[in-house]
């Protein structure tokens, strides 16, 4: 058995616990992100706002000093953002970076923070390996992975025996995670992958794909993307009539955002898996009531993981009287998660663990307000949502 042995984090740290302090007197939030490009509806303005929420509802201060939040838009290129996490912990202070969506950008990042002793708080990327394989005993991933959303949304279509897949699957760790775990499930469940195609982050055109999807007569479309790239594929197919014939097209990785931007009429069928959902519960709707007056759109998934972490992260700083990254990532693992008044946990290898909900995403005649676009039908209990610690091959070593 592989195990990140995060209690390791104080054997050196428990010494000088009682003189644990804070650096610079203050606690310092780098938001980074998609600001302009494919993803920024989905993080993005909204992102920072998740934030900035958090720290307001946390009195604006951990432990007795301020906490102070600055922003950066990455442009989706692991160079520009390994360049600014240099420059953030080097020259401005930043104890944890929080938002990072793409997953090339946080593997890069991880490999930084956990060189530089800083924490890293995952709310965009989606590969699985980020608590697996690649895993960091600074890192935690607070929303949906890639192996939760593909088997959810998988096992739903499975059962209503759509058996031969398709794939539109974007070029990068992402995409090839979602598009492998998704195809894992099919054949384990005796369906069959009958072809695929990749295609580069911020693609404009899924013509020629589509139409290559259209012609190998499978019954589910999946497409393996994100952001403005499964926007324009869900459009499109609709334009040259994928979903005709009973055939569906399922988003593997979508947002609340996306079917705002796609509309009912093109997106209505669709079934997403996602851990949040503006209008489940009382505690998310308080959240997103907020959150709309100030940004004018309910809140993603990564919007909600940003503030949620934030949150936790304050409260363990708090605790552990310190922002000294090991001691604070010991606390987190240890302290209950508060995700809009449900309790949940984080694992040992930084995965938080919660319930998924699976979603048709209703017509135009069922929708009865603006932004109500989903109807649950199926929960994902969040011990087989996940991978368990045993099987998520994470073994990082401890830090000293």
């Amino acid at each position: 058995m592989r195990r990140l042995i995060v209690g390791s984090l104080l054997l050196c740290g428990w010494a000088t616990s009682a003189f644990a302090q804070f650096s610079d007197n203050k606690i310092v939030i780098g938001v980074m992100g998609d600001q302009s490009g494919v993803v920024a509806d989905v993080g993005g303005p909204g992102s920072i706002l998740a934030a900035r929420m958090a720290v307001e509802d946390s009195g604006g201060a951990a432990g007795g000093v301020p906490i102070e939040t600055i922003t950066a838009d990455h442009q989706n290129k692991p160079d520009v953002a390994s360049a600014i996490a240099r420059e953030w912990f080097d020259r401005r202070g930043v104890d944890v970076m929080v938002d990072l969506p793409h997953s090339g950008v946080v593997f890069g990042l991880m490999a930084i923070a956990t060189e530089k002793k800083r924490s890293l708080m995952i709310s965009g990327a989606a590969s699985v390996e980020i608590t697996g394989g690649r895993c960091s005993p600074f890192a935690t991933h607070w929303t949906d992975d890639t192996y939760s959303l593909a088997r959810g949304t998988a096992a739903a279509l499975m059962q209503q025996d759509l058996k031969s897949w398709y794939f539109l699957t974007a070029d990068y760790a992402f995409g090839h995670d979602l598009e492998k775990d998704a195809a894992r499930v099919v054949e384990e469940r005796g369906g069959k992958v009958i072809g695929s195609a990749r295609h580069p982050l911020s693609t404009p055109d899924f013509s020629a794909l589509l139409l290559r999807a259209k012609s190998s007569q499978a019954q589910v479309v999946a497409l393996a993307s994100a952001g403005a790239d499964t926007v324009n594929a869900i459009k499109q197919a609709g334009q040259f009539g994928i979903m005709r014939g009973g055939r569906r097209v399922a988003a593997l990785h979508a947002f609340v955002t996306d079917i705002n931007s796609v509309g009912l009429e093109a997106a209505q069928g669709l079934i997403i898996t996602t851990g949040f959902y503006w209008n489940d519960t009382d505690g998310t709707r308080a959240f997103s009531e907020r959150f709309f007056k100030a940004h004018g759109r309910m809140p993603t998934r990564e919007q909600a993981g940003v503030y949620t972490g934030v949150l936790h992260y304050i409260k363990a700083a708090s605790k552990a009287k310190t922002d000294d990254a090991a001691l604070v990532n010991t606390e987190m693992r240890k302290l209950p998660v508060d995700r809009f008044g449900r309790q949940v946990h984080i694992q040992e290898n930084g995965r938080v663990i919660y319930d998924l909900g699976v979603y048709r995403v209703k017509t135009p005649a069922e929708s009865k307000a603006p932004w109500d676009y989903y109807e649950r039908i199926a929960t994902v209990p969040a011990d087989t949502a996940f991978r368990s610690i045993d099987t998520a091959g994470c073994a990082a070593p401890s830090v000293r």
